[in-house]
């Protein structure tokens, strides 16, 4: 059995599934009899608007052959027809003894697939998470945005499933990797709705992410593994060069191996890493504002006569701008239907985050518009990188009067150095619009308010009606990644160390759910490869 993936299939968006699987089974006919094409399926579903009276879908449907016979390469692909690639794992045990579990410090993304992977294989990892089970922290969070009362342990950022369980649950990726539909068949098997599986920008939503984060902690601990939240991460136990166990907030644990997963906020943690000689380095981030605009005028100017015609998704865009100066802006994390949260993880700041339901059903559409900061914009160091951020969250919160409300402006205001119009059409989502109307002026460094405003301009050419007037700007984004990187070898081992595995997104080798994890599966495997399991079996 072989299994072939037919690729760009244009066809009008009113054409039905029917059709589609239809066009591909004409292309495989030229090579392939009819009773060898077992099944075909839908594969990938994205959307052409670029002509606006003529919108099409773009499908790949991924069909199963029932014949072995080899075809040659380049008659395939001038039917662009090509093999499936397999995102199997290809799983090999090494011998190597383990003196204790292995410990996985975080359970975001990447935390969760490296020990869904680990426990699969009767490693019985132990997970600590410094913030709270799913259900505990979507109650904090919804005290926080009510009230102002901030957890600074369990909140947006840190807790179960990561910063990722309050966005938009976006799957997308640009990495090129297999194993990235290997987390989307996982998200989907766990509860994740059907179309994460075709749709070319997958997104689970924040409702539905929630319970399938709480199943894969159901996995993980029914095959042997340990989820302990509310358990900070406070050092390393060492016996010569290697880590014997963790100093936790809640009392030490003994472990063989230890897996790095924190998220790009816990900068608290960075400097125990500091501390404990992993090498660190700055790498560059990005800053910015989030920015609203009504849903259905972002439809209107992607889609024309065709906005609201539900069989086509809700706009979205993804939209870049290099700078006279070389300094690149974009946009991040786009949320069509979605609202502005409150992402704040320390006392005294404030952050901008986007979030949206599986049903992206809200008025506005929201997305961060975010400027490059590169190491030579803070000083170089990692403190500096984490200090950067901290001073633009800080001014923001004493800008917007010192209540978790968050400074927001129109951008007419903004683009013309004007202060304090009334907001009219568009309504900030921030804290149910628990806004201050206030300009930006003391929050950014200057060549980030200056990149914004030629982006916003430039953006504008691009999708009409981007920079009206009375769009929102809401401040400050500034978790849009991790600050700093911690260096690891090939075998993903933390320079300097024998058994440390720094991975994911706050260290600086993922961005997103997907790439997250992609990178705890890649290091599940690479544990898996050096060390035999059978001690942890007794």
């Amino acid at each position: 059995m072989q299994r072939y993936i037919v690729q760009n299939i244009k066809l009008p968006f009113e054409a039905s599934k029917d059709v589609v699987l239809a066009q591909a089974k004409r292309r495989l006919l030229k090579f392939f009899a009819k009773k060898d094409i077992v099944r075909a399926e839908i594969a990938k579903r994205s959307v052409d608007a670029r002509k606006k009276n003529d919108i099409k879908f773009v499908w790949s449907v991924c069909a199963e052959i029932a014949s072995d016979e080899k075809i040659d390469a380049s008659r395939l692909a001038a039917e662009r027809i090509a093999p499936s690639k397999s995102a199997a794992l290809e799983i090999k045990h090494g011998d190597e003894s383990l003196s204790g579990r292995p410990l996985i410090v975080g359970f975001g993304p990447c935390g969760m697939f490296c020990a869904l992977i680990l426990a699969r294989n009767g490693y019985r990892p132990i997970v600590i998470e410094r913030g709270a089970d799913v259900n505990k922290r979507a109650s904090d969070v919804e005290t926080f945005m009510k009230t102002g009362k901030l957890d600074a342990e369990s909140n947006v950022q840190f807790g179960a499933g990561g910063a990722g369980t309050f966005s938009d649950g976006k799957l997308v990726t640009r990495i090129n990797d297999p194993k990235c539909s290997l987390v989307i068949d996982e998200m989907h098997r766990h509860g994740a709705p059907d179309d994460v599986l075709f749709l070319s920008k997958p997104h689970v939503g924040t409702d539905v992410l929630k319970s399938v984060v709480a199943s894969m902690h159901d996995e993980i601990t029914s095959l042997g593994g340990e989820i302990h939240y509310n358990t900070r991460f406070d050092g390393f136990i060492s016996r010569g060069s290697k880590i014997v166990g963790v100093r936790t907030s809640r009392g030490d644990i003994g472990c063989g191996a230890v897996v790095i997963a924190v998220g790009h906020s816990a900068r608290d943690t960075f400097d125990v890493f500091d501390k404990s000689g992993l090498s660190l380095t700055p790498k560059a981030f990005s800053v910015g504002v989030r920015i609203e605009h009504l849903q259905k005028d972002i439809d209107a100017a992607l889609y024309g006569d065709h906005a609201g015609d539900p069989r086509l998704p809700k706009g979205e865009y993804t939209l870049s701008h290099k700078c006279g100066d070389g300094r690149g802006v974009y946009s991040f994390c786009m949320c069509p239907g979605g609202e502005v949260v409150a992402a704040t993880s320390e006392e005294g700041s404030v952050v901008t985050n986007g979030m949206s339901r599986h049903a992206r059903d809200g008025v506005n559409a929201n997305s961060a518009i975010a400027v490059s900061v590169l190491p030579d914009d803070f000083g170089g160091s990692v403190r500096d990188a984490v200090e950067f951020q901290r001073k633009i969250e800080r001014a923001a919160f004493v800008r917007a009067g010192k209540t978790y409300a968050a400074p927001a402006q129109t951008v007419g205001d903004f683009l013309s150095g004007t202060h304090g119009s009334p907001f009219t059409d568009v309504f900030p989502t921030y804290m149910n619009g628990n806004v201050a109307v206030a300009d930006f002026d003391g929050i950014f460094p200057t060549f980030v308010t200056d990149s914004l405003k030629e982006g916003l301009t430039s953006f504008d050419r691009a999708i009409s009606g981007f920079a009206k007037s009375s769009a929102v700007l809401t401040a400050p984004e500034t978790r849009t990644s991790s600050p700093v990187r911690i260096l690891r070898g090939e075998g993903f081992v933390a320079e300097g160390f024998d058994n440390v595995y720094p991975c994911g997104e706050g260290a600086g080798y993922a961005g997103g759910i997907t790439s997250a994890g992609v990178d705890g599966i890649n290091c599940a495997l690479k544990i898996i490869e050096r060390y035999a399991p059978a001690i942890l079996k007794s």
